[in-house]
């Protein structure tokens, strides 16, 4: 972290105005926020640049109204809840640059808060357009990224404005930096990784990169099968990506090149059909049957799997061991994250997850708690997996 100014340095800042990315892409019910998941996690930057005196000006996208005002898509129903959650008001400027959002910033008190409408609102957004840029940046002083979630975006207010003004990580964007760099940056070793989800092709970047960074890499799900295919074992009617088996095999012999070991199921729940509570079988991954659909790992790849974790001293996860949604097939992943989450909450290892199934499986297995850090950031968290660069963080570095 030591390559990014802290929020931390700055003393008064009366007569400044902070211009703060959020991710405020929250769900909504009927015009109302159903999950302030989001809203909450902004709470601490937003309340530490008020303390020090700034004009705090919010700026965040809904939704995808591709450079035109929808009006379904405004932000203005999140104002209320998030009143409610500083327990002060909040103004709502109805554009985010020009004078709408200049004369509600000059209404502003020291230390006072305003919501500016949807960035997306403008295709210069999108666009990162200079011109677009410029106004955004001539509302403000400073400019805070507190939101990760969107920095894998080159866009005008992830990107471009970092850029014009001294630019700031908020504390939550510094808390996800630090946990990403303590599992890939510059983590205590060994390191596993567990890689789930139903493709190949949808994560051939991240398996590439990973075996350049981790001492043990251990594969499930839905990829797993195309992997078993292409070692000769039998996958019966299983999903699997067949014409990528000489792509498979070519991930495993350059990660013995490298000293990464590859960790496959060793037998595997098998069922006919997807459906909760159907008959279901163990198998050895030589003794899939023709009509048999790979579910989930098997009990043994499980216990192999929580004993090597037993040997690491940091977990990375992305992706679920199975289908986990569906029981039985939850069990694999039930179980290793709950062996994974015990060590973790005893400080006995780092253990970072991140991806939508996996922030769900580990919800579903009541454990995501006691991880060392689980990203919500979706796709920035799995580009930052897959070694690419991400913008709105490179833009905050100093020099």
């Amino acid at each position: 972290m030591s390559s990014f100014r802290s929020l931390d340095i700055l003393n008064d800042l009366t007569g400044q105005t902070a211009l703060v990315r959020v991710d405020f892409n929250v769900p909504m019910e009927n015009g109302r926020v159903s999950d302030d998941t989001r809203l909450r996690s902004a709470l601490p930057t937003i309340k530490l640049l008020s303390a020090k005196g700034a004009k705090v000006a919010l700026l965040a996208h809904f939704d995808r109204p591709k450079g035109k005002i929808v009006p379904e898509m405004s932000l203005r129903p999140i104002v209320a809840p998030l009143e409610a959650l500083l327990g002060h008001p909040v103004a709502f400027a109805v554009d985010c640059i020009g004078e709408p959002a200049r004369l509600v910033l000059d209404g502003l008190k020291p230390g006072g808060v305003a919501l500016l409408e949807n960035v997306r609102f403008h295709p210069g957004e999108e666009e990162n357009d200079p011109d677009f840029v410029s106004q955004l940046a001539a509302l403000g002083h400073i400019y805070v990224n507190d939101a990760f979630s969107a920095a894998h975006r080159a866009h005008a207010s992830t990107e471009g404005v970092a850029r014009k003004l001294r630019a700031y990580p908020g504390l939550s964007m510094s808390r996800e930096l630090a946990a990403l760099d303590a599992a890939l940056g510059t983590p205590r070793r060994p390191v596993l990784g567990i890689v789930g989800g139903s493709k190949v092709s949808t994560k051939l970047d991240l398996l590439r990169n990973l075996i350049d960074k981790l001492d043990k890499l251990a594969i499930g799900g839905g990829m797993a099968n195309t992997f078993l295919y292409a070692q000769g074992h039998p996958i019966g009617a299983s999903l699997c990506e067949k014409d990528l088996a000489e792509t498979a095999r070519d991930i495993l012999a350059a990660a013995k090149a490298k000293g990464c070991e590859i960790l496959l199921p060793i037998d595997l729940v098998c069922a006919e059909e997807l459906k909760s509570g159907v008959l279901s079988v163990v198998r050895r991954v030589d003794e899939v049957a023709e009509q048999d659909k790979i579910f989930d790992a098997g009990p043994l790849s499980a216990a192999r799997l929580t004993s090597v974790i037993d040997s690491v001293a940091t977990v990375i996860w992305n992706g679920p061991l199975g289908v986990f949604e569906v029981p039985p097939f939850d069990a694999a992943t039930v179980a290793v994250a709950r062996h994974t989450a015990s060590l973790a909450k005893a400080g006995s290892i780092i253990a970072v997850a991140g991806g939508g199934d996996t922030v769900a499986a580990l919800n579903a297995a009541g454990v995501a708690q006691d991880f060392s850090f689980v990203s919500t950031a979706g796709g920035a968290f799995l580009e930052w997996m897959e070694g690419k660069p991400l913008p709105g963080v490179d833009a905050l570095k100093i020099g």
